[in-house]
């Protein structure tokens, strides 16, 4: 089952005008794709702990990223 979340955050407006360029220049990618992408990355560069749940949260976030990140256009 694929859940989504919505969330609404305050980003620096230099970040934002990065942004909208690269998905000016990249149609394959939108908002979703890319915060999905980066915030999945963010949680598996800064992975710490080793229990069975935390396991777990690690590969469901790996699959995230993997499915972003290799995404074909629809």
């Amino acid at each position: 089952m694929n859940t989504s979340v919505s969330i609404f955050a305050e980003i620096p407006e230099e970040l934002h005008e990065s942004l909208k360029n690269y998905l000016e220049i990249n149609p394959n990618w939108d908002l979703d794709r890319v915060f999905a992408s980066a915030l999945s990355l963010f949680l598996l560069q800064n992975h710490r702990d080793d229990t069975p749940q935390s396991t777990t949260h690690y590969r469901a976030c790996a699959r995230v990223y993997l499915e972003t990140l290799f995404e074909q256009s629809q």
